[in-house]
């Protein structure tokens, strides 16, 4: 089971965390990933903006990175998603998904949570 949480409205500059409880799979062998969805858009066009792949390795999309942060706790079982300086264009359903490889796509994700809104007002 994957379930986000920590979604809210917050003004421009400001910061958010997620979190996304994943027991079954942080410290194994898997890709953790977050990934967002504007509003209008359909579900294969989430984008993905940070993942944690197999090896440890992170990954940062060009338009989060030195703003966004993720992390995980293997003794909470929990992955994050640290969001500094959010700017209206950061608004969007944030997903928590899990991969056995680590595609920069919705692709090859075979778990994904319910999904959690972050609204960023300016």
């Amino acid at each position: 089971q994957v379930v986000e949480s920590g979604g809210g409205s917050v003004q421009a500059g400001g910061s958010q965390r997620l979190s996304c409880a994943a027991s079954e799979y942080i410290g194994s062998s898997y890709c953790m990933g977050w990934f967002r969805q504007v509003a209008g858009k359909e579900d294969k066009e989430r984008e993905r903006v940070a993942a944690i792949d197999i090896d440890a390795s992170i990954w940062y999309a060009d338009d989060v990175k030195g703003r966004f942060t993720i992390s995980q706790d293997n003794d909470k079982n929990t992955l994050y998603l640290q969001m500094n300086n959010l700017k209206p264009e950061d608004t969007a359903t944030y997903y928590c998904a899990i991969s056995p490889m680590c595609p920069i796509t919705t692709m090859g994700y075979n778990y994904w949570g319910q999904g959690t809104q972050v609204t960023v007002s300016s």
